[in-house]
């Protein structure tokens, strides 16, 4: 169903309970092993206080096979970026996009709550419950290619969160590099400590993708991620860049980024120029309630940790208000 560099997802059937789960077999190194382990420490604790079910993945069993560490899950749908992909990175509807935000905010929330920061949210790790989607008619396609005046939209907006192999409990001053590169935190790149508003960003950077189709920060280098952040966002706070750790201070020169003198090349440039404003972007893609969309994310990805909304406080936004649409 899947690979990683975790090791792979098979379908199985359960002779048992007759009916089809994921097991996520896991490479017999040590490293994996370790995360594995934490993960289904993660996943028994979810379990016991997720009383419906209805948040995160959830774990059948688990066995040690010759070396291999084996968690069987209930089976569900493609990964929201596997749907992206398969649908020419199109973009969901609005109302599709608030609903998804819905369930991953309380998921988060969840968490939060139970002290776990997950660390590594993004559409690969957030599943459709659910494989079924219907076709319709998409006006803004620019492609002539036969097949693109439809685009796919699942039928369900159920979601469930997966990957717990890297969430950590809440300690002091966690300093290492964390998260996928294009949903990492301003505070991780600066070498500044973080906590759980480093889940909250990434919740944000997902959020402008589903409304988009494609990843808002495409990156490799972190000098190139923090002039983009700049470049969408507006600049990055003093007060942050002045206590950059000695990882990060090459970023900085007198008080701000070092940008566009300490840039690559001309075309890591070129690709930090052509990112539009937050709210153009999203005034480009989205038609109603684009307002409130931009007013959220604006929460969501405020530079200084903590002034970033919480799980519960982002629950609270009028976007969420809105009419509910059918899971």
């Amino acid at each position: 169903m899947g690979e990683g560099t975790f090791g792979k997802v098979l379908e199985c059937w359960d002779r048992e309970r007759k009916d089809m789960v994921a097991i996520k077999i896991i490479r017999g190194i040590k490293k994996y092993r370790e995360a594995a382990m934490i993960e289904i420490q993660v996943l028994e604790q979810l379990g016991k206080h997720d009383k419906g079910g209805n948040r995160c993945v959830q774990i059948r069993n688990w066995f040690d096979y010759r070396n291999h560490i084996c968690i069987v899950f209930e089976k569900l749908g493609p990964s929201l970026y596997n749907f992206l992909r398969k649908n020419n990175y199109r973009s969901f509807p609005i109302d599709l996009v608030r609903e998804i935000g819905r369930q991953l905010l309380e998921c988060i929330a969840f968490m939060h709550d139970l002290r776990m920061i997950h660390t590594d949210l993004k559409p690969e790790n957030i599943l459709l419950v659910s494989p079924e989607y219907v076709k319709v008619p998409d006006y803004k396609s620019t492609t002539r290619s036969p097949g693109s005046y439809f685009k796919r939209v699942p039928k369900s907006s159920a979601i469930k969160l997966i990957d717990f192999g890297s969430t950590t409990f809440e300690r002091e001053d966690q300093n290492y590099i964390v998260s996928t590169r294009h949903y990492r935190a301003p505070e991780v790149i600066l070498g500044l400590g973080w906590s759980y508003p480093c889940d909250i960003w990434s919740v944000g950077c997902i959020l402008v993708e589903l409304c988009t189709g494609e990843a808002l920060f495409q990156t490799h280098e972190n000098l190139e991620h923090l002039a983009m952040m700049e470049r969408v966002l507006g600049p990055l706070p003093l007060h942050m860049l002045k206590r950059v750790d000695r990882h990060a201070e090459k970023y900085v020169r007198r008080g701000r980024l070092h940008w566009p003198d300490g840039a690559t090349s001309r075309d890591s440039i070129k690709a930090v120029m052509k990112l539009p404003r937050l709210q153009n972007l999203i005034m480009h893609h989205v038609d109603h309630s684009a307002g409130d969309v931009i007013h959220l994310l604006q929460g969501l990805l405020r530079f200084d940790p903590s002034e970033r909304l919480t799980a519960k406080e982002a629950l609270r936004h009028s976007f969420f208000m809105r009419d509910h649409f059918r899971r």
